[in-house]
């Protein structure tokens, strides 16, 4: 039984890196189509009685891998995202799981600002945090900072996350920091697009990310 866990958790990790969700995906050689991806082997694993924070451990592990070798060039966004997708279809089905173990983590409330449609970024940060046991909550694109505060107060979230790529909507993200403390709500604001810079995140209070893995080990050192 622990070689056939231990097996699932290493094939878990590779499908992860390979950015596989299910059986139909090709991995990035264009094989493997038929075999179990990342949903299918998650359902194996906890229906053989493997712990779902060992499967999350071995999720992390993959994307610590896949930012590695985005860092150095090895893979790129389509790469990043292919994996990040893996990982919130297995979050899929460790959900319930988690829910019912009382295992689940903080809540992270992640909005690009008011005046910004831009997506990308915050999606990829959204799947990664997911993929991480995080409760995520996206609001999607051109939020006011008003409907930001208030789900950050609803929700009682102590993490918030804030996108923009225009110098001239990244000043919303002040108005959100501003707000949140007017109503003494002291989340922890992780900032971060084309636009912000680690002065500019200094000057509101919040923190910089310089990409999605900047804001999984923000919210990791928390």
């Amino acid at each position: 039984m622990v070689k056939i866990s231990n097996e699932l958790i290493e094939q878990i990790n590779e499908n992860v890196i390979k950015g596989r969700r299910h059986k139909e995906d090709e991995d990035f050689e264009g094989g493997s189509v038929g075999e179990p991806g990342v949903e299918e082997l998650v359902e194996e694993a906890l229906k053989g009685g493997v712990k779902p924070k060992e499967i999350i451990g071995c999720i992390n592990e993959a994307m610590e891998v896949v930012g590695k070798k985005y860092e150095t060039g090895e893979f790129f966004i389509p790469d990043m995202m292919a994996s990040a997708e893996a990982v919130s279809a297995g979050m899929d089905v460790l959900e319930p799981y988690l829910s019912s173990t009382g295992e689940s983590m903080d809540k992270f409330v992640i909005a690009t600002v008011e005046g910004d449609l831009h997506d990308i970024g915050k999606n990829i940060v959204a799947l990664l945090l997911k993929g991480a046991g995080f409760n995520v909550i996206d609001l999607g694109t051109n939020v006011p900072a008003d409907k930001i505060v208030e789900t950050v107060r609803a929700e009682d979230a102590k993490l918030v996350g804030l996108s923009a790529l225009l110098t001239t909507t990244m000043r919303r993200m002040g108005e959100v920091v501003e707000k949140l403390r007017a109503e003494g709500i002291d989340a922890k604001v992780l900032v971060g697009g084309a636009a912000v810079s680690v002065s500019y995140a200094a000057e509101i209070g919040a923190i910089y990310c310089k990409d999605a893995f900047g804001a999984l080990e923000a919210v990791k050192n928390d």
